[in-house]
């Protein structure tokens, strides 16, 4: 830049410097009266007569608002007048504002009608009539309200109950089935319980096995035996004592293959060695399974029989993930079976077990049966209805009334005069009435709306965005003094900076 082109700049600054330091000074001693202390103290209101511009908005393109009618430049559509969004809550003196209800700073859903603390220890901070703690509060009139189908209903409190409706299937009691098998190699010489699904009662013979061991191990017990007898008055007391241990040894063996004391004794008194050895039913219950026939060779361990006891059965029922909170062990429950003319059983929860059935997406809940007369069969489908406890006194809205997004839950408030308040809530359990819980984030005697939400937060979001986009910005002059405009000024005329440097920032200044 050259030196007078420089010194231009200079005299421009000063004189627009000795302007604004000339035009202070004539306002400041244009007054002829003398100010005193008191009116410099509470100086007189000053009303203004300003009146809002009315600004045009496009529906399909709400970001473009302009102070004219006309059309849209994206769509071509004709401009429509924005609506005021209301007063702030600045236009109105604080004395005529009127509290509506305290809220938590961090958590918007707790909400009470009388200041106190929060769960995070903070102060509860007041809502007035004119705010609204979340989103945008909305005007409506109220022909467009009916047109839209608005319908609102009170907050109140009601006992909650709800009744479960299921499906359960009848199944064996697990403690009461049974394994029968051998511990010895041998063959099924006679098979008595020979079909599934025979009834067989406790003590009664299920099958014979012929096993040379078996019979070998006989042998060698009356051997025992005779030499006990015979080695007793012994003048050794220990010779006497070894045929008694031996004899033991034997018993004891003849026992861990299942052969019973009964049988033990015919034994021992007539001293024939039985050929096959007889199994019995440790157990009342049927056959639910049948492995064996009659001559199969079988070896030690292997399971020839099941038998279940069903005179006492399972019923499991599917519950699921929601219907949880209202299940509970020792809750009363009616059990139906599905054919016509049944008498429906009344039973109770015994357990609920710990874990979810990954297919189905349920928890199963156990009831246990009386069953003497056979009438619930393992594998039966019954209908099972839950009458779950009522939850008290609790605060509660139609479910229709609540959205649903995402992590969060939305309900608006009417206001009245065709004022509506998006409020975040938390909600808890729901009856099978169409009632749900309001664990947080409304009072009793508050209404809310249970029909066209959708178009009413459409708008309330449409609004908050053109509230944002409408925010006063920030003008040259105080942007200039914010980001340190006299430094900046000082800056322009250093020496070691170059003449095109400096010109270039002079442009940027007063652009």
């Amino acid at each position: 830049m050259s030196k007078s082109k420089r010194s231009t700049w200079i005299i421009a600054l000063v004189s627009i410097t000795f302007a604004l330091g000339l035009s202070l000074a004539l306002t400041g001693c244009n007054s002829d009266t003398p100010v005193s202390d008191t009116d410099q103290a509470t100086p007189a209101p000053v009303e203004t007569t300003e009146q809002p511009v009315q600004q045009y908005t496009c529906g399909m393109h709400p970001m473009i608002i302009t102070d004219e009618p006309g059309q849209c430049p994206i769509c071509g559509m004709d401009l429509t007048p924005l609506k005021s969004t209301g007063g702030s809550a600045s236009a109105k003196p604080a004395g005529e504002r009127k509290i509506k209800y305290w809220v938590a700073p961090m958590d918007p859903t707790y909400i009470r009608d009388e200041p106190g603390k929060s769960p995070m220890g903070m102060d509860l901070v007041p809502v007035y009539e004119d705010q609204a703690a979340t989103g945008s509060t909305i005007s409506i009139d109220p022909v467009t309200s009916q047109n839209m189908g608005v319908r609102v209903s009170p907050v109140v409190r009601k006992d909650l109950s709800r009744t479960v409706s299921t499906v359960g299937l009848v199944a064996y009691e697990e403690s009461k089935q049974f394994s029968i098998n051998s511990k010895i190699d041998g063959w099924v010489e006679r098979l008595y319980a020979s079909e599934t699904g025979q009834f067989v009662k406790k003590g009664s013979p299920l099958l014979e096995i012929y096993s040379p061991a078996l019979v070998s191990a006989q042998e060698e017990f009356l051997l025992a035996r005779n030499n006990s007898v015979s080695l007793a008055h012994s003048q050794f007391p220990s010779i006497a004592e070894g045929a008694s241990r031996l004899l033991e040894a034997s018993r004891r063996r003849l026992k861990l293959w299942d052969i019973s004391d009964r049988q033990i004794a015919r034994l021992e008194k007539t001293g024939e060695v039985a050929k096959n050895l007889t199994l019995y039913a440790p157990y009342d219950g049927i056959v639910t399974m049948k492995m064996v026939k009659e001559g199969q060779f079988i070896k030690g361990g292997m399971e020839m029989l099941i038998l279940s006891d069903i005179s006492k059965v399972w019923v499991y029922a599917d519950i699921y993930e929601y219907e949880l909170p209202w299940v509970k062990v020792g809750q009363k429950a009616r059990i139906t079976l599905p054919y016509v003319g049944s008498e429906p059983i009344e039973s109770e929860v015994s357990y609920i077990y710990p874990f979810v059935e990954a297919k189905t997406r349920t928890v199963k809940a156990r009831f246990d049966i009386d069953n003497p007369d056979f009438t619930l069969k393992p594998d039966m489908y019954v209908n099972v209805r839950l009458a779950s406890e009522s939850v008290k006194n609790a605060l509660s809205v139609p479910v229709e009334a609540v959205l649903h997004s995402g992590e969060k839950q939305t309900v608006f408030v009417a206001l009245g005069d065709g004022k509506f308040e998006p409020r975040q809530v938390k909600t808890g359990v729901q009856n099978d009435l169409g009632d749900i819980e309001i664990v947080q984030g409304l009072l009793e005697g508050e209404e809310v709306v249970t029909s066209a939400q959708f178009m009413l937060d459409s708008e309330s979001k449409l609004r908050e965005a053109i509230a944002k986009m409408l925010e006063p910005k920030t003008s040259p002059e105080s942007s200039v003094r914010e980001q340190g405009g006299d430094e900046n000024i000082d800056d322009l005329f250093t020496d070691d900076q170059p003449a095109d440097q400096t010109e270039d920032n002079l442009d940027d200044l007063f652009k």
